[in-house]
């Protein structure tokens, strides 16, 4: 059996902002091993046009995403919820190997499991290249910049 991972469902306004907070700083990290504890065993994502299916497989697409995105610092933002369910939106930068800047936003879909797990990621991204001068993230989140008031900028 799974250890119950907090906040669980159904959610309230304050136990979704927090869960939002937590899969940021999670990502954040840059360790898939520790982005894929956040899931089920069984996880299922549409990421872009990519499907995978599970820990192992979550682990092996965020192994080779930050292998080709240096510098990955990501904002999530919560969109709305219900029940066991949410809508985010986010954004992060990162650079390629050859030094160029992106921005990508997107917005995903989420399901949880009754322990907190998400059972189902769904998310659509489009990338923006940048100028490195245009960049607005230089590492997580600060204490100051977390909680209510502290949205993301799409622009």
């Amino acid at each position: 059996m799974t250890a119950p991972r907090p906040p669980l469902p159904p959610f309230t306004l304050e136990t979704a902002v927090a869960k939002v907070q937590a899969a940021e700083d999670a990502w954040n990290t840059r360790d898939p091993e520790v982005v894929s504890l956040a899931y089920t065993e069984d996880s299922a994502w549409r990421n872009r046009d990519t499907f995978v299916t599970g820990r192992s497989e979550i682990v092996a697409f965020l192994t080779a995403k930050w292998a080709r995105e240096s510098d990955y610092v990501l904002r999530k933002s919560l969109w709305g919820f219900r029940g066991n369910r949410m809508a985010v939106r986010f954004h992060y930068e990162w650079r390629d190997a050859a030094g160029q800047w992106f921005r990508s936003y997107g917005n995903e879909l989420w399901e949880f499991d009754e322990n907190g797990l998400m059972s189902r990621r769904e998310a659509s991204i489009n990338d923006l290249p940048i100028a490195e001068s245009e960049r607005r993230y230089f590492g997580p989140r600060s204490e100051a910049e977390r909680g209510p008031g502290h949205d993301i900028d799409l622009q």
